[in-house]
C-alpha cells in the first residue's frame, strides 16, 4: 500500500519512519522544507518530495498516485490540506489540529467515500478515543477532565518550555478561546484562564490552564461538563498572559520605521529559536484523563493515566511518539480495513468499537507507549 506523509517536521519524520518498518507499506514524504526532508534516515527505504505543500494544485496531482494519507502539516494549513486529500478520494489520518470546523468537510468526505480521521494525536486524539470508550460502556457520562503536557524534562530560563511540534501551533494554544461544557451548556473562555496547580507523582506539580482541546468532543458527545487543560511548569502561564495582553502574539499590522510587520512574524523570530527541541533534548509527555458517569445505578469513575519520555535509543521525542504514533497506529487500522466508518470521523468514533480501541492500545504498547487505567466506585 502507498503511503504519503504530508510534512516532514518534529512529528512527521518519525511517523514515517515508523510506516516505512512495516514492510506492507510504500512510503513518500513531501514536505516544502529541504532541510526536514534531509533529516530523514538514508537507510530507511522513503522517498522523498520537495512540494509546496500549500499550493493547492501540485498536492492535487500529488495524491493521485497514493492509496492513503497522513496529513502533518501545520494547522494554518491543515483544513485546505484536508480537503484537496478527500477531493482526491484518499482516506487519510489528520494531526494538523486546524482552527476549522472539521464537519465541515463531513458531506464532501461521505460524497468522496472517505474515511477522514482527524485530530489524531495524543490530546486530542487518543483523549477522544478513551472518552468515546467509556461513553459507550457507562450508561450516563457526567463528567470528563483532561489534562495534558509535552515539557523538556531540564527547565531552562525563562520560559522552561521547548515545543514538541510546530511553534506557531504552540502560540494557537494561548490564543485561540477555550471552548468547554459546563451544567450541560457551551463555555467560551479566553485560553490561558482559570489556572490551577496539578500534582503529578512522577514529574511534580504543573499548572493547568483552559486551551481549546475539547475539539469536536463538545460536538460528538453528551456529557453535562467536559474540559481539556494543557500543563506547563508553573510560571508559563503569567509570562504567555505578558505577552499576548501586550499585542505581542497580534496578526494585525503595525508600522515600525515605516516598515509594515505582524507582532506574532517578530515575536516567532525570537521565540522560536529558545523553544526549539534539539535532536537530543530529553522531554516528556503526560496525560490524565477523568471520566465519570453512572453505571446500574452506581457512580463510576474511569481514570487514564500516560507518562511518556525521550526514547534516546531511536533518538525520538515524547511527544512525537505520543502524537505519532497514535497516527501511524490508526492508520493502520484503516489499512487492515478495522474501521472504515465514512465522512468526518475524530477519534471518539473509532472509540465506540472495542476491538478498535484494543488494537491502538496495543499499537501504542508495542511502541513503549503505555496507558493506564484505574475503575473506581464512586460513593
Amino acid at each position: 500500500m502507498k503511503v504519503l506523509v504530508l510534512g516532514a517536521g518534529l512529528v512527521g519524520r518519525p511517523m514515517a519512519i515508523d510506516l516505512a518498518k512495516d514492510k506492507s507499506f510504500q512510503v513518500t514524504v513531501a514536505d516544502l522544507n529541504s532541510k526536514n526532508l534531509e533529516k530523514l534516515p538514508a537507510e530507511i527505504p522513503i522517498h522523498k518530495i520537495e512540494i509546496n505543500i500549500s499550493n493547492s494544485k501540485e498536492v492535487s496531482a500529488l495524491l493521485k498516485d497514493y492509496d492513503i494519507v497522513l496529513n502533518a502539516v501545520p494547522g494554518f494549513m491543515g483544513f485546505n490540506a484536508l480537503k484537496e486529500i478527500i477531493k482526491a478520494g484518499k482516506n487519510v489520518v489528520d494531526i494538523a489540529f486546524f482552527p476549522e470546523n472539521p464537519f465541515e468537510l463531513d458531506e464532501l468526505a461521505k460524497q468522496n467515500n472517505v474515511t477522514a480521521v482527524v485530530d489524531c494525536g495524543v490530546a486530542p486524539g487518543m483523549s477522544n478515543l478513551l472518552c468515546g470508550y467509556v461513553d459507550t460502556i457507562l450508561d450516563r457520562t457526567e463528567t470528563i477532565l483532561i489534562y495534558v503536557g509535552g515539557l523538556p524534562v531540564v527547565r531552562e530560563y525563562p520560559y522552561e518550555y521547548k515545543a514538541g511540534f510546530s511553534p506557531i501551533d504552540v502560540i494557537e494554544e494561548y490564543t485561540r478561546p477555550a471552548r468547554y461544557i459546563e451544567n450541560g451548556k457551551l463555555v467560551i473562555r479566553p485560553a490561558l484562564s482559570d489556572p490551577e496547580f496539578i500534582n503529578f507523582h512522577e514529574v511534580g506539580t504543573l499548572e493547568a490552564f483552559n486551551s481549546d482541546g475539547l475539539r469536536t468532543l463538545a460536538d460528538t458527545l453528551n456529557a453535562a461538563n467536559m474540559k481539556e487543560k494543557t500543563l506547563r511548569y508553573p510560571g508559563h502561564i503569567e509570562k504567555m498572559l505578558q505577552l499576548r495582553e501586550s499585542g505581542f502574539f497580534s496578526k494585525d499590522e503595525i508600522e515600525v520605521n515605516g516598515n509594515k510587520i505582524k507582532p506574532i512574524d517578530f515575536t516567532s523570530k525570537l521565540l522560536f529559536p529558545m523553544w526549539e527541541l534539539k535532536d537530543r533534548d530529553a522531554d516528556f509527555t503526560v496525560l490524565k484523563i477523568i471520566i465519570e458517569g453512572e453505571k446500574d445505578n452506581k457512580k463510576m469513575r474511569y481514570t487514564y493515566s500516560m507518562l511518556d519520555y525521550y526514547d534516546a535509543k531511536t533518538k525520538v521525542h515524547s511527544m512525537a511518539r505520543t502524537t505519532g504514533y497514535t497516527a501511524t497506529t490508526v492508520l493502520r487500522l484503516l489499512a487492515k480495513g478495522l474501521f472504515d466508518r465514512k465522512g468526518i470521523c475524530p477519534p471518539e468514533y473509532i472509540g465506540q468499537k472495542s476491538e478498535c480501541v484494543n488494537f491502538v492500545l496495543n499499537g501504542l504498547k508495542e511502541r513503549g507507549v503505555i496507558y493506564h487505567q484505574v475503575i473506581e466506585t464512586v460513593e
